[in-house]
């Protein structure tokens, strides 16, 4: 900037004004950096070349404030008095004090020297995208108007801009991806430019359904290892050659930075996870006590009391009284008699002066004209108003006085009109939009005041937002209103025989002022026309008003002190004001001072705010003189750092004529009024004296005098001596108002007759503010009068001096001890350099999370502030506010300038924003949480117990207690009489065989399309024949022996069908594969190669179109394409026969390979046997009581588990007809599933989650459409979700509300489970009884118990049974490290005997060890002889009231989760579901999410289903949900785009997968947070 030398002394007056209002607005944060310099520029460009003196130094001209270490070459005195100028600028005097600041800074020194590494977070760059257009002219937010639509829309703008700034990472990934080949630009911001996404993410072309194997990066896909997957060894990878590590498609060797693994280092998550558990191995709080285990512990860690801390030594208090309030012959019987007087003899002296927007007087309102409009409105409102037999008013009646700040001159005439109209005025704000921040609370302040008038003028109500047909809108929670406008032009001249009735003050109240709690609500205070006029003697007498005096007052008039000063004394006293609305405050910041000069002012009424503005804007006011004020009123004096404010301001001005002893500091409450008041010195007495607080001793609630740490001390000013006759107490601020001691801070308590008297319409509240009874230490009330609260928290000094330390408001109780959030702003801001964040504009409230208070911290964050420079000052913050509140912060987040909620007059809405950050509606722009700091009520971790105890006495104590054993059996099986069925049933090849012959044209089979049409049928001839024709091609072209694996790749169809007979007809091994993708080949292929190199396939059947893929340049592309081993097409095959049909010499000899890859990306190939193929068959056949005669449909992939067995084995086994429907085919036509079922009237039908959660979510709201469409599902007896997981009680359920319209029965839906070892496990058929559910209780289950509780009790989970134990079949629960079994009331490994497990893993080296240990384990006591196969689910049985059909009570198993995904975390063992519920219920934007952990630390990733700005709302809602549902602190969070948590085709999440790509940096996600 070219400005730097200029001399501004020599510049033109006005010039110098507009320079100082910019100054001013970028201090508030109503302009940019860039806006200021641009304006400052133009400002300045005609008058640099003129000027001698400038000089253009390099150092300066881009650096708008130099750093203070490299001083630049600039010599001009001129320059140096700007910088100084500007450094006033960027911090806000209300919180500046330089004894603070070094105390930060000492603080932060001790730090440097430990030395913090905290890991950045990452952040996408394409966050908050910017179109080029915008990144080059920088927004212009300088307009001060009020605008705040165009504000915050400019802000945004300009908070994308900040992104613009990278950090070195950035520069880092753009040389990583700039050599990326393609980029598909998917999906497009809130903003509508396209965001640019890293091609490693497969294309949203990917169907949904399609098996996108865990979208499985290739770039080091290893295969899992299927060789070793011991129970220990079950997550181990096989290592792929280093060159394969980390290279991602299409990117050169030479494009990556040589860095580990050729992932660029700073961004690399593992360095960053490196750097998160090296800053939390830290000690950092005292270690946690012990834990001990009960079923009903309770969790919370409860504090001990440390011995050391200060205690209050002092007696207690006395009671301090004000002096008499005097007595004055002439003071007037009532206020209005006043005016009433001064209007009659004084009609010409001036009232009220008006300023308009520049700071100019606009107009001056005289006694006799305040008088005579405030009678017209008083006529008009009590006469003009409805008719004379119905007025609208009454006296007594509340009216809202809705009048903008600018405008006092009508607030005036409106409030005293109501005073002689004997109606009760409740000023409030101007609402500016329905959606205003704290308008819903403003209705209830009218609600419950009973408000339906509104009093205003005629500018303020063309401004107020109408409805399309020009009526008012009706405001968000307000009562139906009447508007009535107040302009003179409107009102009625009173008739000749009117007089006001104007009686003596009693005790009816006179006017409502509102106030705002802590919690947000809006309450009216109640003042008696008593109080009212008491307080105006009390005020007069304490600040000795003569009549005829001037007084210029700049706080709002509305309420507070602006009311009782500078509308109700001052017409008491006869006295002129002069009134300096906010307006013209932010426009001309020195007018008020300007004001004082010009009058000769003897009072003047400020804010700190103003001092400090009009202290930044005074080098333009050489010849201002203060001498004439004799009081200047400090409204906010009791603000702890107000000190620094009135230091600075006379520092200034004392040159200008301003005596130190004029400065008048107070205190007030809404309640309670004024409190105390400083009243004026002597000229040349001693200023009073300062306390120098210890912090430590404040935060448990005691005074000590500051001595060995000057860090942390606070120094405050006293705000002077109670109100003339007033009565004051401390007392403690919680439990019973007992009177404190002399060096303990409480709650000030006043008895007064000048305070307000209740909150209007609320005695209950009233109660504990107004009427409270100070009680001693034995808790004996100390007299009668009643005192009222004043929120203030203080104590009395020496001379009967009222210290202020906060407000009760302000108070943030943490772990036992009270914290202010003034003092936490005040250490914030004085955290150098505040380069990032605005000072006005920064917010401190506590939210409740796991039992204990957590203090959060919002700043707003300048625009041209870079990413480094924010974090670097976050850390900072942490770390001074632990040094020197000895406090942890929970949050600390800093959003885009100009998006908090702001209160009518600028400031900061609290409690909104509070709201917001709880509702995730805050879009931060940069955040950190700190909850393993902060949360020390954590218990300790869980010890696992050694089990000592021999197996028999813990069998004989489980009886003795009355624990069954926890098992449970299906009905029997039965046996197979008729040799012919015999026959039939060894082998399913015979069965079909003899279907052919016996019933050749029952069909089997029929396939539907999308259209819902049979595309393909088959009889039991056809199927026959189709399947010895590929027996023929197999036996010719293969060259196979019996035993050879064949790979079958088929769509989901009829030809798999009959591949598979044909396999059996040959005596080969069919192993079907799901065939790849052909628009994601990079994922699926892959696993498709892994399968078939693993099975050792000896030959691949498939379709030509297929057959072309694997042959294609694209395939060649992700594996070798030139190693298949052989091809054959089966789509036209020759008519011949085989010469025989293979029949295996036993049952035993294997079927079929089932190969499936788990959520842990496990690929397991397990072997069926033929004598296991046909008893599950019959099994399933008797559970679901299936005969040729009968019709199913099923909506399944038929690759693997139950879903091929019901697709190609069960028809043939029992001969009932199978209606195909292919998954993939709903994609395209959502209501194909459902349709069938009506149009074919069937009675039982299978599907997947996947399916199922496809209709709930695409055809939930078209219900209506479908049952015109004469849609009707009455006929569905049931239908089964076929999983190996929990049962999706919340998927179920919602899919059968929403059906239940189209006639579904709430008993159709139940699930199914199976696992690897066994396909089928449970079924819900035809017979039994209903699945049952039951709620569980989370705490215990993490212990391994189950303890049942009430639906809708805390913490409970509610648990579906997964369908009965099919025919055959029998579990047992055993604790999976002992192998003992457990009582019922236990979690344990659920372990199945059935003769249709499978034999075992398929594995390439014969490991017996491996297969013993998952398919034939005995137990370790109880029953040794019978062997058991381990599924690797954990679950629980319990014996329910129903009955099964031998009549016997119903064991019902209850399936909780796999043990490979359990996560142990503390000692106890969590299922990620659990956790993952939880997160998605946070915030509505989370479509998905998924946990892993990471050496320890819990990982939380979040797919965003909203906007990008949403992100980062996201972090701190999924750390306090997961706090408070499971008592854990996460580690880790990730923000990431829908669809990129891997999915299976069984709809269920590839939580290792994704980890995997979360530590190899393949992710792109939006966002990361590393928690400290």
């Amino acid at each position: 900037m070219a400005d730097r030398g200029v001399d501004l002394s020599a510049l033109p007056k006005e010039v110098r004004d507009q320079l100082a209002e910019l100054d001013l607005e970028l201090s508030e944060g109503d302009i940019t950096q860039k806006g200021y310099e641009k304006k400052r520029a133009k400002l300045l460009a005609s008058y640099i070349p003129h000027l001698p003196n400038v000089q253009l130094s390099p150092s300066h001209s881009a650096d708008p404030s130099p750093s203070p270490e490299a001083p630049g070459p600039s010599t001009s005195s001129a320059s140096r008095h700007h910088r100084a100028h500007r450094s006033g600028g960027a911090r806000d005097e209300r919180y500046r004090s330089d004894i603070h600041t070094e105390a930060v800074q000492a603080a932060l020194a001790k730090h440097k020297e430990e030395k913090m590494a905290l890991p950045m977070p990452t952040k996408r760059r394409s966050a908050f995208v910017q179109s080029p257009l915008d990144t080059c002219t920088p927004p212009d937010t300088s307009s001060a108007s009020e605008d705040e639509g165009s504000l915050r829309r400019k802000a945004a703008l300009s908070a994308v801009l900040a992104q613009s700034l990278q950090s070195p990472d950035y520069w880092i990934n753009r040389s990583v991806q700039s050599s990326s080949t393609s980029s598909s630009a998917s999906s497009t911001l809130s903003h509508g430019e396209p965001k640019t996404q890293p091609q490693h993410q497969p294309p949203p072309a990917a169907s949904l359904l399609a098996d996108v194997l865990a979208h499985t990066r290739i770039e080091n896909s290893v295969p899992p290892d299927v060789t070793s997957s011991t129970p220990q060894e079950r997550g181990s990878r096989v290592d792929l050659p280093p060159a394969v590590k980390g290279m991602s498609r299409g990117q050169s060797r030479s494009s990556m930075l040589d860095t580990a693994d050729g992932v660029p280092v700073s961004s690399r998550v593992s360095t960053k996870i490196q750097q998160l558990l090296n800053t939390l191995k830290r000690p950092k709080r005292p270690p946690l006590s012990e834990f001990f285990l009960d079923d009903s512990e309770e969790i919370v860690e409860v504090p001990q009391p440390d011995p050391n801390t200060p205690k209050p030594e002092g007696r207690q208090i006395i009671p301090v009284k004000g002096e008499p309030l005097g007595v004055v012959s002439n003071w007037p019987p009532a206020l209005q008699a006043a005016l009433a007087r001064w209007g009659a003899t004084q009609a010409k002296s001036p009232a009220l002066t008006v300023l308009d927007i520049t700071g100019k007087p606009l107009y001056t309102l005289t006694y006799g004209k305040l008088w005579s409009r405030s009678l017209k409105l008083a006529y008009t409102l009590l006469n003009k108003l409805g008719t004379k037999t119905e007025p609208v008013l009454q006296p007594g009646d509340r009216v809202a006085l809705v009048y903008p700040n600018s405008d006092p001159g009508m607030f005036w005439v409106a409030f005293y009109g109501c005073l002689l109209a004997e109606v009760i005025p409740v000023p409030i704000e101007v609402p500016l939009s329905r959606q205003d921040a704290g308008s819903q609370q403003i209705g209830f302040l009218l609600g419950s005041c009973g408000v339906s008038l509104a009093l205003t003028s005629e500018v303020c109500l063309k401004g107020l937002p109408k409805t399309p047909n020009g009526e008012i809108v009706q405001f968000k929670g307000w009562p139906r209103m009447k508007w009535v406008v107040t302009d003179t032009k409107y009102l009625t001249k009173p008739s000749k025989d009117w007089q006001p009735h104007i009686p003596t003050a009693n005790t009816d109240t006179a006017y409502i002022e509102y106030k705002a709690s802590k919690e947000g609500t809006v309450m009216g205070v109640a003042v008696s026309k008593i109080s009212m006029l008491t307080h105006c003697q009390a005020l007069t007498q304490a600040c000795n008003y003569c009549e005829g005096e001037t007084l210029v007052n700049v706080l709002d008039c509305k309420k507070d002190m602006g009311l009782w000063h500078g509308v109700l004394t001052s017409v008491m006293n006869r006295i002129h004001t002069i009134t300096v609305p906010y307006a013209v405050m932010k426009a001309c910041p020195i007018s008020w001072v300007q004001r004082v000069h010009i009058h000769k002012a003897r009072v003047a009424l400020v804010k700190c705010r103003d001092l400090h503005w009009a202290m930044m804007a005074h080098k333009e006011q050489k010849d201002t003189n203060l001498s004439s004020i004799r009081m200047l009123i400090v409204a906010d004096g009791a603000n702890p750092w107000s000190v620094s404010s009135c230091d600075a301001f006379l520092n200034v001005f004392q040159s200008h004529g301003l005596k130190p002893e004029v400065i008048c500091p107070c205190a007030t409450s809404p309640e309670a009024l004024t409190v105390a008041i400083r009243r004026p010195g002597a000229r040349g007495a001693p200023l009073p004296a300062r306390a120098i607080l210890s912090m430590g001793g404040l935060s448990h609630g005691v005074i000590r005098v500051n001595t060995e740490d000057k860090n942390s001390a606070l120094t405050v000013q006293d705000v002077g001596h109670i109100m003339p006759g007033a009565l004051m107490c401390i007392v403690k601020p919680d439990g019973p108002p007992q009177l404190c001691k002399t060096d303990e801070i409480g709650e000030i308590v006043i008895n007064s007759r000048a305070g307000g008297t209740m909150y209007y319409g609320l005695p209950g509240v009233t109660k504990n503010t107004f009427e409270v009874i100070p009680v001693n230490q034995a808790g004996a009330p100390i007299g009668e009068i009643p005192f009222s609260r004043t929120g203030l928290l203080g104590f009395v000094g020496p001379g009967s001096l009222v210290f202020v330390v906060g407000k009760i408001e302000g108070l943030l109780m943490v772990s036992g001890r009270r914290h202010n959030a003034d003092d936490l702003v005040a250490t914030a801001l004085a955290v150098e350099p505040v380069k990032t964040v605005y000072r006005g504009r920064i917010a401190v409230f506590s939210v409740t999370v796991f039992f204990d208070e957590r203090i959060v911290i919002v700043a707003e964050q300048r625009p041209d502030a870079n990413e480094e420079d924010s974090f670097q000052w976050m850390s900072r913050v942490l770390q001074a506010i632990d040094s020197i509140h000895q406090v942890g912060l929970y949050c600390l987040a800093l959003v885009p300038a100009n998006t908090l909620p702001k209160t009518p007059l600028g400031g900061i809405h609290i409690y909104e924003t509070k709201q917001s950050f709880l509702e995730g509606n805050l879009h931060p722009c940069n955040i950190l949480m700190c909850p393993h700091t902060c949360v020390t009520n954590m218990p300790k971790p869980r010890q696992k117990q050694p089990v000592d105890v021999g197996p028999a006495s813990m069998l004989v104590g489980n009886l003795v207690a009355g624990k069954r054993i926890a098992q449970a059996t299906g009905r029997e099986l039965g046996v197979v009489e008729d040799q012919d069925l015999i026959r039939k049933h060894q082998f399913l090849s015979e069965a079909l065989q003899w279907r052919a012959q016996t019933d050749p044209d029952h069909v089997l089979y029929v396939l539907l399309n999308a259209k819902g049409a049979a595309v393909c049928t088959a009889t039991c001839a056809q199927l026959h024949k189709r399947a010895e024709k590929i027996t023929a091609t197999l036996m010719e072209r293969g060259g196979l022996k019996p035993g050879d694996n064949v790979v079958l790749l088929y769509p989901p169809g009829i030809d798999l069908i009959a591949a598979f007979y044909g396999c059996l007809y040959a005596g080969v091994i069919p192993v079907t594969v799901r065939p790849p993708h052909p628009q994601n080949l990079a994922a699926t292929l892959p696993t498709v190669r892994m399968i078939i190199d693993v099975s050792k396939a000896a030959c691949i059947l498939t379709t030509q179109p297929l057959m072309r893929i694997l042959r294609s340049r694209e395939a060649a592309a992700s594996v070798n394409v030139k190693t298949w081993p052989t091809i054959i097409d089966t789509d036209d095959l020759p008519r011949k026969r085989p010469p025989h049909i293979y029949k295996p010499p036993t049952a035993e000899m294997l079927a079929y390979l089932d190969f499936s890859v788990s959520t842990t990306g496990m690929l397991t190939g397990v072997k069926m046997s033929h004598a296991a193929v046909s008893t599950l068959c019959r099994s399933i056949k008797l559970q679901c009581e299936l005969y040729s005669s009968r019709q199913i449909a099923i909506c399944l992939d038929p690759y693997c588990g139950l879903g091929f067995v019901l697709w190609c084995l069960s028809s043939v086994y029992s001969g009932h007809q199978s209606i195909l429907i292919p998954p993939l085919e709903l994609e395209s036509s959502l209501p194909l599933w459902l349709s069938t079922l009506s149009q074919y009237k069937i009675r039982d039908t299978f599907c997947s989650y996947s399916v199922m959660e496809l209709c709930t979510k695409g055809l939930g709201t078209q219900t209506e459409m479908l049952k015109a469409r004469g849609l009707n599902l009455s006929c569905v007896r049931s239908c089964v979700v076929i999983a190996e997981e929990r049962p999706r009680l919340a998927l179920t359920q919602s899919f059968s509300k929403l059906f239940k319209d189209l006639g579904l029965s709430p008993r159709a839906v139940s699930t199914a489970f199976g696992s690897r070892v066994n396909l089928a496990i449970c079924m819900q058929g035809t017979s039994g009884p209903d699945p049952s559910t039951v709620y569980v209780d989370m705490k215990s289950l993490r212990h391994d118990r189950v303890r049942l509780v009430e639906r809708g009790a805390p913490q409970s989970l509610p648990l579906m049974e997964s369908g009965t134990i099919l025919p055959g079949v029998r579990v047992i629960i055993v604790n999976p490290e002992t192998r003992g079994p457990l009582g019922d009331s236990h979690l344990g490994e659920i372990w199945v005997t059935s003769s249709h497990s499978a034999s075992g893993y398929y594995t390439i080296y014969g490991e017996e060890s491996l297969q013993a240990d998952h398919f034939n384990t005995r137990l370790s006591f109880g029953e040794p002889q019978t062997l058991w196969a381990r599924t690797g689910y954990l679950g629980f049985i319990k014996r329910t009231e129903l009955l099964d059909a031998s009549g016997d009570r119903h064991d019902a198993l209850f399936v909780v989760g796999s043990l490979d995904e359990t996560l142990e975390l503390r000692g106890l063992r969590y299922h990620p579901i659990d956790i993952e519920t939880s997160v998605s219920r946070a915030h509505r934007s989370i479509a998905e999410s998924a946990v892993f952990t990471w050496t320890n630390l819990l990982v939380v990733v979040a797919e965003l289903s909203g906007s990008e700005q949403e992100a980062l709302d996201l972090v701190p809602l999924v750390t306090n949900v997961v706090l408070e549902e499971h008592h854990l602190i996460v580690g880790v969070v990730v923000i990431v785009d829908p669809g990129v948590i891997p999915i299976n085709s069984r709809g269920e999440k590839q939580r290792m997968h994704l980890r995997d790509s979360f530590l190899a940096d393949q992710l792109d996600p939006i966002y990361v947070a590393y928690n400290m």
